[in-house]
């Protein structure tokens, strides 16, 4: 019995021990007199300290949409505090008969349920019952949660006589602070129940989904029967760990009818039902939101952000333990529509990345944020996959990368020094054909940053120069114009418009003030270039880049977070900027990408194709886009490569950043009303001229003609040729004898028949046409006549099949064309056969027949080419009889590749 005694108050701990020496220091006095010890002990316990400071508990601090939603949380620990009212009666009673069956009979140390702890614990082989009492369990608590680092949590937690006695004196202060309802509040919302979950209202809802207010007798019963060892009970751990949280609920049922607090066949019932657990995860940080890039940009928010606390480590503390509430910026749509937008053009597994960030005009107000990889870690923290850590849409101070060079979004910066200057729509200047930034370019520190060494070329790789005016010079994104017009400017006023409207380098360093500065030669961000251009939309009112409306504390109180703007450019300069950069869409780069309303933009693409952007807006939203490669940029360039599933020989501007961000514009402003642009002011900035440019441009009209008129000619002689090739190996392949008045083709020209004879069963030369027909003319064993248009096997048109007397056969039918004499008379007549290609366009599987261009050459059948001659080059055949009469033929050009071009090299440079 001894042994199993001292067993029993060692698994106790060390309460009763601390009870025991209590009871020793009261009962002291009267057994041994008044000496010092016994007085020192008394004084222990009546001279006590102040209750231990008690700092707000961690809580949960959690993020919301823009229209109320939660979106992410963060917590040092998973608490929600509730008041007592707000805690089921069942669960208040559960967590008293289990921890403190006399806590609202004792003050604050119940010696006698100490010592009935230790009998009834002795008798059990193990602990049944609490020996420390709720009061006592709050001070250890709170000790715990207000150490900082893992040593001072360790101290807290140590068992010895020394700690036990300090948290008795404690304990006997707070009973005389607050009333026995505080204390238990207190402690329900400062316990641990496992699974992460602090307090009582988190475990309700890990465990069972539902608020402390609605626990079940069973459920109520299962959290208190956990507080006692958390980590043996965690139903998340596994089987066994719940199987024990089950003894330990029905161990806290009898406990409860044994106290009368509920009848025996309550608690008989209550036991016999399984615990019911819906685990709900809890997951806190970015990587479980919804929308975890704009996630990070709110987090690095808060944590660099002085108005939440005066140091990095006071904002951390904020964020992970002040129980905020905030409000974001958020649109779900137009997240919606940036993700699906890039996720249909590039994936997650490409290196290359692209990157997308909305903007409202006028309030900087961030309404999405997305990039094309997953966030997270790659499998074995590989650097390389489909996950990324990087939050690319933002600049390092916000959790992104180094950036990527921002290309010809930059020459919008120029265009409004220049405009706010001055210069009005059609001013202009000659530009030569290749330009060396020699000369005339000053920092804003005056120092000449001139580059000799450098030759700037336009990025279509034109070589000649020639007048342009401002809209021109931006709508064709002609690189040396701008250099031009940068000089002409002043490349400090220019930096100083850019900065203005809010440009800083992604990595925080100064922006690089050198030449090439209108070109977009410094490493940027979407949100930063996006606020930039939602500048142009608010009419020159530049929004710093706002995720962040509201903040609520713990306590209720709301506070406003109210937008950050100023003036970066007069109101009809940037009037005038909007009616230039809404050409980019009808004449310029983006040329047939309309969203359908009022818009404007810039294209971007770096010097070697290094990375691709397009930065566009309306009046009430702004996007940039982005593309570049993960692995470095400059060595590897947009060339050759595939995205998403497509091949590009080279990523321009318009052609993957302002596809995705049409589509995204589209769908995020879909159901939204469509507002104009202000005009611009045409006294202020029209009448403008430019010396030879209304002569440059009729030239260039009639050379462009000339040019259409000259590739229309070659594509119809290549029609012709087509066709006279087609005609002449139809007759070859026939096997009937063809009449022409009172000649015989078949016998007097034997050369043909010995042809078609050598040909027999197999197909004849197929010709191909450039652009939409193929056809081929096969000749079977039933001399069966095709033609293939497109792939689609038919012959030229159910119309020219009967009006030359041929029927289609199919191959091995055995049967042969009905009228082959009626079609050969056709052809002796110069009548075009249904082998003989028409001038029509197909329209799914049917031809329609239009007028020839060009009359075809006719050859009479009587004077066949012999075998000699159409075995010779075409353009080495010295005659050929044409209708009766002899004349040198005609020479063919070969057939030439049309010349096409990307979109973006219609000007004289490229975006």
């Amino acid at each position: 019995m001894t042994s199993r005694l001292l067993g029993a108050v060692a698994a106790l701990g060390l309460a009763g021990a601390a009870g025991g020496i209590l009871v020793a220091g009261l009962a002291m006095p009267l057994v041994s007199g008044a000496g010092l010890a016994a007085r020192n002990a008394t004084s222990m316990f009546t001279r006590l300290p102040p209750p231990p400071s008690e700092d707000r508990l961690p809580e949960m601090t959690r993020l919301l949409d823009r229209n109320g939603r939660q979106i992410a949380q963060f917590y040092y620990q998973n608490r929600q505090s509730v008041p007592l009212d707000r805690v089921a009666p069942a669960m208040r009673q559960a967590i008293v008969a289990i921890e403190d069956s006399r806590f609202y009979e004792h003050g604050g140390l119940d010696v006698k349920g100490t010592l009935r702890a230790l009998i009834a614990n002795t008798r059990a082989g193990g602990i049944r019952q609490g020996g420390s009492s709720i009061t006592q369990q709050l001070v250890k608590n709170i000790m715990v949660t207000q150490a900082e680092t893992p040593h001072e949590r360790a101290l807290a937690r140590v068992r010895n006589i020394h700690r036990k006695i300090t948290e008795l004196r404690y304990a006997l202060a707070l009973e005389q602070k607050y009333t026995k309802d505080e204390i238990l509040e207190r402690y329900l919302n400062i316990a641990y129940f496992g699974a992460g979950a602090f307090g009582v209202q988190a475990a309700a809802q890990r465990f069972f989904g539902v608020d402390a207010a609605d626990l079940t007798l069973p459920q109520a019963a299962a959290l208190a029967g956990a507080v006692r060892a958390p980590y043996d009970t965690d139903p998340s751990i596994g089987a066994e760990q719940r199987a024990r949280l089950l003894d330990r609920r029905n161990l806290v049922l009898g406990r409860m009818a044994e106290l009368r607090m509920i009848g025996r066949v309550a608690a008989r019932t209550a036991q016999g039902m399984p615990l019911g657990l819906r685990m709900r995860a809890e997951p806190g940080g970015c990587g479980a939101s919804a929308y975890p890039f704009f996630c990070v940009y709110v987090q690095q928010e808060v944590l660099t952000n002085p108005a939440f606390g005066s140091t990095r480590a006071e904002r951390e503390r904020r964020l992970q333990r002040g129980g905020l509430t905030l409000w974001t910026t958020v649109d779900p749509v137009a997240q919606r529509a940036a993700e699906r937008a890039i996720s249909a053009r590039v994936h997650p597994r490409d290196t290359q990345v692209a990157a997308e960030s909305m903007i409202e005009p006028g309030t900087g107000f961030i309404r999405a944020m997305a990039v094309s990889k997953r966030y997270g870690r790659n499998p074995k923290n590989r650097s390389l996959g489909a996950r990324t850590t990087y939050n690319l849409a933002a600049d390092q101070a916000h959790g992104g990368g180094l950036g990527l060079q921002a290309g010809s979004t930059f020459k919008a910066f120029t265009l409004a020094t220049a405009l706010s200057q001055g210069m009005r729509f059609g001013d202009g200047f000659q530009i030569p054909g290749a330009f060396v930034p020699a000369g005339g370019y000053r920092d804003c520190s005056g120092k000449a940053v001139n580059d000799p060494r450098t030759t700037i070329h336009n990025a279509g790789g034109e070589g000649r120069g020639g007048p342009l005016s401002l809209e021109m010079g931006t709508w064709n994104s002609v690189n040396i114009f701008f250099m031009e017009l940068e000089r002409h400017v002043g490349l400090c006023n220019v930096v100083r418009t850019a900065q203005a409207l809010g440009i800083a380098r992604a990595d925080g360093r100064p922006l690089h003030e050198v030449p090439t500065f209108t070109l977009g030669a410094n490493e940027m961000d979407p949100t930063t270039v996006a606020a930039a251009f939602a500048a142009f939309a608010a009419r020159g009112r530049y929004c710093r880049p706002m995720a962040i409306t509201a903040v609520v504390e713990k306590d209720g109180s709301r506070k406003q977070v109210p937008p950050d703007c100023v003036t970066a450019l007069e109101p009809e300069v940037a009037d005038a900027v909007n009616h230039v950069l809404s050409g980019v869409f009808t004449r310029g780069t983006m040329r047939g990408q309309s969203i359908g309303r009022p818009q404007a933009g810039k294209t971007g693409t770096n010097n070697g194709y290094t990375s691709a952007w397009f930065a566009g807006y309306t009046p009430t939203l702004a996007a940039a886009v982005s593309i570049g490669d993960i692995r470095g940029s400059y060595r590897h360039p947009l060339t050759g490569v595939t995205i998403g599933g497509r091949y590009y020989g080279a990523v321009q501007g318009a052609s993957l950043p302002g596809p995705i961000w049409g589509d995204s514009m589209r769908q995020a402003l879909r159901g939204t009303p469509a507002y104009d642009f202000v005009p611009p002011d045409m006294d202020r900035f029209g009448g403008g001229f430019t010396p030879g440019l209304k002569e440059f441009v009729e030239k260039e009209k009639k050379k462009r003609k000339r040019e259409a008129e000259r590739r229309e000619r070659r594509h119809d002689e290549q029609q012709t040729n087509a066709t006279q090739t087609g005609e002449t190996q139809t007759r070859e392949t026939q096997t009937g004898t063809v009449q022409t008045g009172t000649v015989q083709t078949g016998e007097a020209n034997p050369v043909a028949r010995t042809n078609a004879q050598a040909h027999g069963a197999q197909a004849a030369k197929v010709t191909r046409t450039r652009g939409t027909r193929t056809h081929e003319t096969r000749t079977h064993e039933t001399r069966t006549h095709e033609t293939r248009t497109h792939g689609t096997r038919n012959s030229t048109g159910v119309g020219a099949q009967r009006a030359s007397g041929t029927s289609r056969t199919s191959p091995g039918s055995g049967r042969s064309s009905p009228r082959p004499r009626r079609q050969a008379d056709r052809v002796a007549r110069g009548r075009r056969t249904a082998t003989q290609p028409a001038h029509t366009r197909p329209t799914g599987t049917k031809s329609v027949k239009t007028k020839p261009r060009t009359k075809p050459t006719r050859t009479k059948p009587a004077e066949v080419r012999p075998a000699e001659a159409r075995k010779q080059p075409k353009q080495n055949r010295s005659r050929v009889k044409h209708r009766g009469a002899e004349r040198p033929a005609a020479r063919r050009p070969a057939a030439r590749r049309p010349d096409v071009r990307h979109p973006d090299r219609r000007g004289r440079g490229a975006a």
